[in-house]
């Protein structure tokens, strides 16, 4: 493991968050994928992407799929990075209602995309990769961010209750859903800062707690399938001051699939918002290890 400096419900122990999207090397995005309003990049990361050489097309697709309690704008300052090279964005959304379904969806999108195809995951999305990359010859690497990497058989409520460390349980707010038997979670506002983003500003995690987007608790807790870890290479950001994920069941995780792993030691569990060329380091390693 390389360590990197700086920059009520049990259920959803292990059920997170936050951005995705989906990346094309060196192409340009068709009208109906480009960022609407509020998924784009901050205004400085727009300039910067604007000032930006186009890179060489590679014909390799990076997807990026959030979890839950946020949303795809999770990603902004990572997919602002790989803008600047020249590679194109789409920004799907996770539906976060199980995972069965939940990686069907993805695996259709999978199926859409020409040449080699690289899944990241951040939080929740690392389950929804493991399960999705399934079938695809063309998917040639995992990239877990924070992120559940769970074994046949296994959720995230298992995979949670093994190690201590995670303060999510207690910072759940359930909203039941239409027809009962079922409820959306979400982080409670006032605790959403030190649970989820302790390493960001107050000013945007206020903001993120207000527009998070939940996940049906039961769907979300369903058992993962075979493991495409166990076929495709892999790399891991651990995220060590992670109070939703234990930073020592990340560490398990990433060693049992045997990834390529970095330890970001200060971070939240938002590694990719408070340490975006970190993440965006290991991502394009995957990318270079397996062109």
């Amino acid at each position: 493991m390389t360590p990197e400096g700086h920059p009520r419900r049990r259920v959803l122990g292990g059920l997170i968050a936050a951005g995705g999207a989906a990346l094309t090397l060196g192409t340009a995005p068709p009208a109906s994928a480009r960022p609407g309003p509020g998924t784009g990049p901050a205004p400085s990361s727009a300039a910067a992407v604007a000032d930006g050489a186009a890179a060489r097309p590679t014909g390799t697709t990076v997807v990026l799929v959030h979890g839950v309690f946020a949303d795809a704008s999770g990603w902004n300052e990572v997919t602002a990075r790989l803008l600047k090279d020249g590679h194109q964005v789409i920004a799907p959304a996770n539906p976060l209602r199980d995972l069965a379904g939940d990686s069907a969806y993805l695996s259709a999108l999978v199926a859409t995309l020409p040449g080699p195809v690289i899944l990241v995951g951040h939080s929740y999305g690392g389950e929804v990769i493991t399960n999705a990359a399934r079938g695809h010859d063309h998917v040639k690497a995992l990239v877990y961010v924070a992120a559940f990497a769970p074994d046949e058989g296994e959720s995230a409520l298992q995979l949670a209750g093994r190690f201590p460390g995670s303060e999510l349980e207690g910072a759940l707010v359930t909203r039941p859903l239409p027809g009962g038997g079922d409820a959306d979670g979400y982080i409670d506002p006032a605790k959403f800062h030190d649970v989820f983003a302790g390493d960001l500003p107050r000013a945007v995690t206020r903001v993120m707690a207000v527009s998070q987007r939940p996940g049906a608790l039961g769907g979300l807790a369903g058992p993962s399938g075979p493991p495409a870890w166990k076929s495709l290479p892999s790399w891991y950001v651990v995220a060590g001051t992670d109070r939703v994920i234990p930073p020592a069941l990340q560490r398990f995780m990433a060693e049992r699939a045997g990834s390529r792993t970095v330890e970001v030691k200060d971070s939240s569990h938002v590694v990719m918002m408070s340490h975006p060329d970190v993440v965006t380091r290991h991502i394009t390693a995957a990318y270079r290890a397996t062109r």
